[in-house]
């Protein structure tokens, strides 16, 4: 029996209706965050990439979860090899886990836990897609997924929270993902973008989001998902820090956004829809690792900060002349390298762990270990992503070609599109008995 399953000891903790309950719930949130980021990414791209956008997040429920069952539960959480990948030979397909055993010191079964984590690695590779709008094929992405889940999340999820992972066995804290999911994420995109190239038009056509409520929309499910993200993470309620996380996630995000848009009004004049759900997002990223080692002042402080510093990231892309489509880099990398360095500024040593940052008296310890964290995270997932996508380039290709990509590569990749504009402009039903002008009508025809 693998080392991390609780064993039947007189000592040892009984499973917890109350907390596996809550696992639950938390994991049906954090499952939720997946079609919640389809309608994020779906939205802020035009018309023509709408349909594409949303089946680039679907198709990683299916994916990854397959992968997960056969082996990637055990490459994350099995029994530890030298510190960088996990092997249990009964997390296999799940097939040795028993209905009621536990995960190793809590009180809540191993499928649970299994399940929680599984809606991670669901997500870490969906948030990837926002920065390959309207240019990639299908096919390669599915592949991509595939690969990616396998050589990049897996592992780092191990070194990150699996027993005996190196970073874990470092000290370096990540309550939620900071560097396994966002860093991971946002590191990958780059990677990635940097091999396929630019979209048609970048710097020249106006790619504007085709549908700001569907932004909001996504972004509202997303914030509501992220309380069982972050919440969830600590496995249960028995001592509070889960309660004190579910605050600072709220907090954090509220001052995040309010930073964004301060900085839009200033810099650019107006508060706008997109920059109120992006600095959002922008929160939750940054408060991911550091929320369970923080206060609520200390959430309000790097909200802020994230909202302000990740405003100023997204238009680096036009500046160094990189296609991040929907701001992967701009919010996801750069808010989670800055979530995860502020833990060694503001953790406050009387939350999750007794580590304290530089402004608790903690010196730059923890800031150190923060720092290795993210340069490893960040290092690897950029080259390793990199080469997997020159790997499908060279082989099946991984973009569209050109006319396809300006044609719309919904109607090439899934022969269908978003929205039917066929009755627009109404039909004879429903003229008045006014005389009919051909002319216009069939104008709005072709503007739709």
């Amino acid at each position: 029996m693998a080392p991390a399953i609780t064993t039947l000891a007189a000592d040892a903790p009984e499973l917890s209706a109350a907390n596996t309950g809550f696992m639950l719930i938390c994991s049906a949130l954090v499952m939720l965050m997946t079609p919640a980021l389809a309608f994020f990414y779906g939205g802020m791209v035009r018309v023509k990439s709408t349909l594409n956008m949303l089946m680039m997040s679907f198709i990683s429920l299916g994916i990854v979860t397959i992968l997960w069952v056969l082996f990637g539960f055990s490459l994350a959480f099995g029994t530890d090899v030298g510190s960088i990948i996990g092997w249990s030979s009964d997390y296999v397909g799940l097939s040795g886990i028993g209905v009621t055993e536990l995960w190793d010191g809590y009180t809540i079964p191993v499928y649970v836990f299994a399940a929680f984590q599984l809606m991670f690695a669901i997500l870490t590779p969906a948030l990837i897609s926002g920065a390959l709008a309207d240019r990639v094929k299908f096919t390669a992405w599915a592949l991509f997924i595939t690969l990616w889940v396998t050589v990049v999340y897996f592992p780092v999820a191990h070194w990150v929270w699996g027993a005996g992972g190196w970073l874990f066995e470092m000290g370096v804290i990540d309550f939620a993902g900071g560097t396994a999911v966002h860093i991971n994420a946002g590191a990958a995109a780059l990677g990635v973008i940097l091999v396929i190239g630019k979209r048609v038009g970048f710097k020249k056509d106006p790619m504007r989001p085709h549908s700001l409520p569907l932004v909001m929309l996504g972004a509202g499910l997303l914030w509501f998902g992220w309380f069982g993200f972050n919440a969830g993470s600590w496995l249960g309620n028995d001592d509070g820090v889960g309660a004190v996380m579910f605050v600072n996630t709220q907090v954090a995000t509220a001052a995040a956004m309010l930073a964004w848009l301060a900085y839009e009004k200033i810099r650019h004049g107006s508060f706008t829809t997109l920059g109120a759900a992006s600095g959002a997002v922008a929160g939750l990223v940054a408060i991911t690792p550091s929320g369970g080692a923080v206060s609520p002042l200390g959430a309000i402080a790097i909200g802020v900060i994230a909202g302000l510093l990740c405003a100023m990231a997204v238009g680096l892309k036009y500046k160094f002349g990189y296609d991040d489509s929907l701001d992967v880099i701009g919010v996801h990398l750069v808010g989670g390298v800055l979530g995860s360095l502020l833990v060694g500024l503001f953790a406050t040593g009387g939350v999750q762990s007794d580590a304290k940052g530089l402004f608790y008296g903690g010196g730059l310890e923890q800031l150190g270990k923060q720092a290795v964290g993210v340069i490893a995270v960040l290092a690897y997932s950029l080259i390793a992503s990199a080469i997997l996508a020159l790997l499908i380039d060279k082989t099946m290709g991984m973009r569209v070609s050109e006319d396809d990509e300006v044609s719309g590569i919904d109607q090439v990749e899934h022969a269908e599109t978003a929205y039917d504009f066929s009755g627009a402009g109404g039909g004879a039903s429903s003229r008045s008995t006014a005389a009919p002008a051909p002319a216009v009508t069939e104008n709005k025809k072709v503007d739709a």
